[in-house]
């Protein structure tokens, strides 16, 4: 069928699924609600009057329930998107923290518009089929904007960086690329989160509570919020699990009332992060009841709770707290009616109660899901993201180089470039992958050379080593409906299974052609030979090992993860695996273990000795650095990290090639900052290329081979040491980031080498004084004084005169340009007030009077990187709204 066909056939389908749901609905066809030509807003609030107190309190949670007598379809709240939409068959871009790097807020916009297409198309199939399932909405929990403060964070790999003005940049780019221009309808609704001053550690964010200056907040955690909702509109934000000076942020009046809804004029919904309402009671203990917590909340500015995960809930355990609220007393329904009118509006404003017609975005074309202009995007993005962090002359890898050697555990892994809050595409490139297609005349060895983090360990666990909990061969399993994320299943039958090794041809009867099958298995493991072991699941779907009192391994969307354990032969350990068939996808899951031995692999030294260029691709996982996760080994903890350095057996390993004395060129994958000292000394090369996306293969191997000139900058510093940082629990700013940190840094942010060389020239500045509040036009010349075309990344950074609480430089501003060999750009900037503005101590937002500095560069001044600088005067001072 042709492109146009295929369009005209999903709009008719779109039809007959609105001609079908509004037959559902009161006959009168002349409700407010059901008025296009209406205001949404007048035709949320006829819909929610008409609503009885518990259809109501049924639509303030993440799965809103249908209300069939109105016409009101079931909806889940809850979907992601943060590089890609967070399903099967969506084209996957770089992780944010690789997307940072870009400095490229009109490629983020670009991206931002492709996702929201695919989006669309995920959204369409959904409600083609009668669904109303979790990821398949048209309301997306991103971008995530909050600061990566502290690069122990395991989540920072989500965010766009260290710096409030990029993040800014690049949320505002994100939001309106997501949302659309329609002056009617949003292609989908954007969420920033989560606000806010979320930034670890994970394994207390739950109870949390930071007391942070108003200097800071203003300074570093509100702006990125502010522009995303002032500038970019967006229609929804999420509030954190945390609690800010002594309020949790999902009640705190400060953010959503004050700052939120008061000098931000912020009308669209909130969200809560997942159990955050659920926090206010049992973790921060603030309100004494679940009622009065989720009471007030709802009357403090929170809209809708994520009360629920993947499971579909089949009783009124979630909204019943906000129904029993009301009956006690806590909770007004003129409350709930405001929050209500926001929801609705929001779902009308997506096109969810007009004819298909009516509804541009919902004429997309599904053959834009996962297309080739998209993969390209990702690609573009991938490549756009490397930095370049040392070059002896290496690279780009010259046509001599017949006999590469390529080690490291994660070349031949796809999983690692997708990092994290990932969909999985149809095809993803590995580093192996790459460098074969792109260096197809040469011999390419691959050895792993480590146990540590391989693609290639683990064996299934025999059935010999398993006892149930009443001493019998084997293991009890219960098998159940639904369930998984702490959601109980419903019994289906129980037996004693000999090990685990899960699949669609020997589940029990009563579990066969069930599409979301959930399993509990218990009982002992009790190893025949004593020592370190790995052991974890490999599985289709959700599952979760713990081994006598810790959790050691877990996977949510399928894959594999192995944990360290510690075994003693003859000592029996409690074991409990818990296992969720994911919506769509065949049952698997298989315990597995190996044993530990973290040497270098011989071979992989051996093969070293006969190339001409050694490539070892090693670093970190979202599985180490991630969000709340049973993770406790060296290095890692709960999701966050407790140094900075490579871990220890890729470590060993990099020292065994280079030892070889062949050229070493370090690939580095992570969404945080290593602090690869030994190897800035002794490696040839280093190439930053974070969690690249589906496309992440091919971009490494068109960086190494010169096709792709690498310009990426650093959106973080990269310390030497953990010892330079505060501590983690510490959100004070106070020696923190490239804008307070006084220590000398393994490499600065901004920082990022190319294969060509750049030069700015011509500095143009006001002569005269500026008034404070007039903007600042600023402009310069930049020529590629090199032999390749190259892209180049134009940084403006300012110093501001001595008024307490000035940050010792700070970006503001920030172009990617490409430019052939010996060609020139003139590139302009506008500063408007706020760019040129300051947070005193106090905390007021001021445009300060005197004498500031202005640097246009490659990265920052004084860090070697091309730069020009100059100085201009402001005369008078001005006070700036929060």
């Amino acid at each position: 069928m042709n492109r146009s066909g295929n369009v005209t056939l999903w709009l008719l389908i779109a039809s007959f699924a609105f001609v079908t749901f509004a037959a559902q609905a009161q006959n009168d066809a002349t409700l407010p609600y059901m008025n296009p030509n209406l205001p949404p807003e007048v035709r949320a609030a006829d819909l929610v009057h008409r609503m009885t107190l518990q259809e109501k309190c049924s639509q303030l949670v993440n799965q809103a329930r249908a209300i069939p007598r109105l016409g009101v379809p079931a909806y889940d709240w809850w979907s992601e998107a943060l590089h890609g939409v967070m399903v099967n068959g969506t084209t996957e871009f770089p992780e944010p923290i690789g997307l940072g790097a870009t400095f490229d807020a009109p490629a983020i916009h670009e991206m931002a518009q492709d996702i929201s297409i695919e989006a669309r198309i995920v959204h369409a199939e959904s409600e083609r089929n009668g669904n109303s399932t979790i990821f398949h909405g048209l309301d997306f929990w991103a971008p995530n904007v909050n600061i990566f403060r502290d690069p122990r964070w395991g989540r920072g790999q989500e965010t766009y960086g260290e710096d409030p003005f990029l993040t800014a940049r690049m949320a505002v780019a994100y939001v309106t690329g997501m949302q659309g221009n329609n002056p009617k309808y949003y292609r989908v609704i954007s969420t920033p989160k989560h606000f806010d001053a979320h930034s670890g550690p994970e394994p207390i964010r739950h109870f949390a509570d930071y007391d942070i200056s108003r200097h800071d907040l203003e300074d570093t955690y509100l702006p990125a919020f502010r522009a995303a909702i002032v500038q970019g509109h967006a229609d929804s934000i999420m509030c954190a699990y945390t609690a800010l000076n002594g309020q949790p942020d999902c009640a705190n009046q400060f953010l959503l009332q004050q700052t939120l809804r008061g000098a931000w004029q912020f009308q669209g919904y909130v969200v809560s992060d997942c159990d955050a309402v659920h926090d206010i009671f049992t973790g921060h203990q603030y309100r004494p009841t679940q009622a009065q917590a989720s009471a007030i909340s709802l009357e403090r500015g929170m809209d809708n709770e994520c009360a629920d995960f993947t499971a579909k809930v089949t009783n009124d355990h979630d909204y019943k707290p906000f129904l029993e609220a009301v009956q006690e007393g806590y909770l007004s329904e003129s409350a709930i009616d405001r929050a209500l009118i926001r929801l609705f509006t929001a779902r009308i404003k997506l096109g969810m109660f007009d004819p298909p017609s009516m509804v541009p975005y919902d004429h997309v074309n599904p053959d834009e899901l996962n297309s080739a202009a998209h993969r390209a995007l990702a690609l573009s993005l991938a490549n756009e993201s490397m930095v370049l962090l040392k070059n002896d002359g290496v690279l780009p890898l010259k046509p001599s180089v017949q006999r590469i050697a390529i080690v490291g555990p994660l070349a031949d892994q796809t999983a690692v470039l997708l990092g994290n809050y990932s969909g999985t595409p149809t095809h993803t490139v590995s580093v192996l992958e790459g460098m074969k297609a792109e260096f197809s005349n040469a011999k390419i060895t691959y050895v792993p050379g480590t146990q540590f983090l391989s693609n290639q360990g683990g064996n299934p666990v025999p059935a010999s080593v398993f006892t149930t909990p009443d001493g019998k061969p084997g293991l009890e399993a219960q098998y159940g409906l639904g369930g998984g994320f702490g959601s109980k299943p419903t019994p289906l039958t129980s037996r004693v299974e000999s090990t685990i090794d899960l699949n669609e041809s020997n589940l029990p009867e009563q579990a066969k052609g069930v599409h979301n099958v959930f399993v509990h298995w218990t009982g002992f493991l009790n190893s025949n030979a004593t020592g370190n072991y790995y052991v974890g699941i490999k599985a289709n779907g959700f599952a979760r090992v713990s081994l006598g009192d810790r959790e050691i391994a877990q996977t949510f969307r399928g894959g594999s993860d192995l944990g360290w354990i510690h075994l003693q032969q003859g000592t029996p350990l409690k074991l409990d695996v818990v296992y969720a068939q994911m919506a769509g996808g065949t049952p698997e899951a298989q315990l597995v273990w190996a044993r530990m031995n973290n040497k270098p692999d011989p071979a992989a030294i051996a093969a070293a000795k006969e190339a001409d260029v050694v490539i070892a691709v090693v670093g970190i996982t979202s599985k180490l650095e991630s969000e709340e996760a049973p993770i406790d080994q060296p290095g890692f903890f709960g999701g966050d990290r407790t140094n900075l350095k490579m871990p220890a057996p890729e470590e060993a390993l990099v020292r065994a090639v280079a030892a070889t004395g062949k050229p070493l060129v370090l690939v580095l994958m992570n969404g945080s900052c290593l602090a690869v000292n030994w190897e800035k000394e002794h490696a040839d090369a280093i190439l930053e290329a974070w969690y690249s996306g589906e496309e992440g293969g091919a971009a490494i191997a068109d960086t190494l081979s010169g096709k792709n000139d690498p310009a990426g900058r650093l959106p973080v510093t990269f310390y030497k040491s953990v010892h330079q940082l505060p501590l983690f629990e510490d959100y004070s700013m106070e020696g923190r980031t490239y804008r307070y940190f006084k220590g000398q840094p393994l490499w600065p942010f901004g920082y990022g080498l190319s294969y060509t060389e750049f030069q700015f020239s011509d500095l143009s500045l006001p002569n005269a004084l500026i008034d404070a509040g007039d903007p600042l036009n600023v402009s310069v010349t930049v020529t590629n004084t090199g032999k390749v075309a190259g892209d180049e990344v134009a940084e403006l950074y300012l110093k501001f005169p001595d008024v307490p609480g000035r940050p010792d430089i700070a970006l503001r501003g920030f172009q990617r340009i490409h430019l052939e060999p010996g060609a020139s750009q003139v590139v302009n900037f506008h500063l408007k007030p706020r760019d040129l503005s300051m947070v005193t101590g106090a905390g007021d937002i001021i445009v300060a009077q005197g004498e500031y500095t202005v640097s246009v560069g490659g990265g920052q001044p004084g860090t070697g990187a091309p730069a020009v600088s100059g100085n201009f005067e402001i005369n008078g001072q001005i006070m700036l709204p929060d």
